[in-house]
């Protein structure tokens, strides 16, 4: 075998045997260690010297995983997001990061719209009160009476916008990139700042990516900008929202609700107050959910990791 390859990605780590014979007949040795969400910097240390490449998922490459590495060529992340990756140490030490960009834009948006609807029609809550013997006409809103904004309109910001201009519904975004002429003359999408956006939205779905700017973006002084019961929705990266802060709009009811499917700290504390409150929904970071998307994901992950690993031998 030319090179030890470790697989760290927990989508991946199951359907692994699939590729199994292809990738050894290409020289892969693969290394599968137990994984529940992700690998720690004390996870990686141990065992991460010998190694050529990775397919990782949200795991902890820190610089001193990366300098305890010299044979580590490649990092290829399953999914988009390399925020958990030491991009500086990465590119100091001449090992190659890949990723697969626009991986999910359209299960998430998915998720933003059922999140959208959800609160709008009360659906959980009548749900909740009918098995509960109770029948009580809980009121609604058309999502067509409502704003929604998007806070980053990015590859899943406007599959968001797309998807939601269907229902009629005003909206608003704000993104330090402006989209480009032909999306915002198709799309009935204003373009504000973040404290208007935040003023007039009864919805307001974070699609950014997570970096030093967008870290703790929703902390206390943007929530107490945010109207009166509107709903927050975070389908983009945990540190984005600043929870503790959240936690406080909540129960000052502030705001009338969130709809999280990232944490700052994943798996979710046992122990934190979201999971005990009625105007939550909470989902183990699977907005991502989707057969094709995740075949299409596997393919492309190999095919990243590959071709830096072969291409370092010429």
């Amino acid at each position: 075998m030319r090179w030890k390859v470790l697989i760290s990605a927990p989508y991946m780590q199951p359907v692994i045997d699939r590729f199994r014979a292809e990738l050894e007949a290409r020289g892969v040795e693969l290394i599968v260690p137990p994984v529940a969400e992700r690998m720690e910097e004390a996870d990686l240390l141990p065992i991460i010297s010998d190694i050529d490449g990775v397919i990782c998922g949200d795991d902890r490459f820190t610089a001193r995983v990366l300098e305890a590495a010299p044979r580590l060529k490649v990092l290829s992340k399953w999914g988009t997001g390399i925020d958990s990756l030491d991009c500086e140490a990465a590119a100091r030490l001449g090992i190659a990061i890949r990723n697969t960009p626009n991986a999910f834009s359209e299960p998430v948006a998915d998720s933003v719209l059922g999140y959208m609807l959800a609160f709008a029609r009360r659906l959980p809550w009548m749900d909740q009160q009918m098995k509960a013997g109770v029948w009580d006409k809980i009121p609604g809103r058309a999502l067509r009476e409502c704003t929604l904004g998007v806070i980053g309109v990015g590859n899943v910001g406007k599959v968001v916008v797309k998807r939601a201009s269907s229902f009629g519904i005003r909206m608003l975004g704000t993104d330090p990139v402006t989209p480009p002429d032909e999306f915002l003359s198709t799309y009935p999408l204003t373009m504000v700042s973040l404290e208007e956006l935040l003023r007039e939205s009864d919805f307001v779905s974070v699609n950014c990516d997570l970096n030093p700017t967008s870290y703790h973006l929703m902390n206390d002084d943007t929530f107490a900008l945010m109207k009166p019961g509107a709903v927050l929705i975070n389908t983009a990266r945990g540190p984005i929202v600043d929870e503790a802060a959240l936690v406080r709009a909540l129960q000052n009811r502030h705001i009338g609700g969130a709809a999280l499917d990232v944490f700052e700290d994943e798996p979710l504390p046992v122990d934190s107050p979201l999971r005990q409150m009625d105007t939550v929904m909470l989902a183990p970071h699977n907005s991502n959910s989707s057969p094709e998307a995740w075949e299409r994901v596997h393919l492309n992950t190999i095919k990243n990791l590959l071709d830096v690993l072969e291409t370092s031998e010429l």
